[in-house]
C-alpha cells in the first residue's frame, strides 16, 4: 500500500500552517514555495480541506490559509481520510459492513483486518502537534549544526 502524493502534499500542508502559529494567515504559494511542492496541485488539495473544515480561508491583504482547531486536534488519520476517504488495504474493508460475497470464506480477510487495525494504530495516534515537536527538534538540530560549521 502507498500513501498517495496528495495525501503526502496535504499533511505537509496542514504541519506548514501548524507551524505558522495561531491567528497566522498562511498563502498557498508560501506553502509551495517552502515545501517545494506545485501550487497548482496544492489549489487542488486546499478545497478539499476546507470543505471539510478543517482549513479556513481568509480573503484579503493578509488573507491566506490557517487550521480552524489546535494542532492537537487532527490527526494523520483525519487528514488521511479527509483528502483520500478510506485508507483500507483492501476495497472490502472500505465500508462498515463487509459486503463482499466471499468475506466469509475469505482465507485472507483476517490478514487484511490485521493491517488495516496496524495502520489505523499508528496514523490516529499521531497528531500535528507531535509532528511539529519533531520538525522543532530537527531545525533544532540543523541550526546548531550550522552553528558548529560556522565556527569551525
Amino acid at each position: 500500500m502507498k500513501i498517495s502524493a496528495k495525501s503526502r502534499y496535504a499533511l505537509r500542508l496542514m504541519l506548514a500552517l501548524a507551524m505558522r502559529g495561531e491567528g497566522e494567515n498562511l498563502s498557498v504559494k508560501s506553502v509551495a514555495d517552502s515545501q517545494g511542492i506545485s501550487e497548482k496541485y496544492l489549489e487542488q488539495i486546499i478545497p478539499v480541506l476546507v470543505r471539510s473544515g478543517l482549513v479556513r480561508s481568509v480573503r484579503g491583504a493578509k488573507g491566506g490559509y490557517h487550521l480552524t482547531k489546535d494542532p492537537e486536534d487532527y490527526t494523520v488519520g483525519l487528514i488521511l481520510r479527509t483528502v483520500e476517504g478510506s485508507i483500507a488495504p483492501v476495497s472490502c474493508l472500505d465500508d462498515e459492513v463487509n459486503r463482499c460475497a466471499r468475506c466469509k470464506e475469505c482465507v485472507t480477510l483476517d490478514l487484511w483486518e490485521q493491517v488495516d487495525q496496524a495502520i489505523s494504530n499508528v496514523v490516529d495516534h499521531v497528531t500535528l502537534a507531535d509532528l511539529m515537536d519533531k520538525q522543532r527538534r530537527i531545525d533544532a538540530r540543523r541550526a546548531a549544526h550550522s552553528a558548529q560549521r560556522g565556527n569551525c
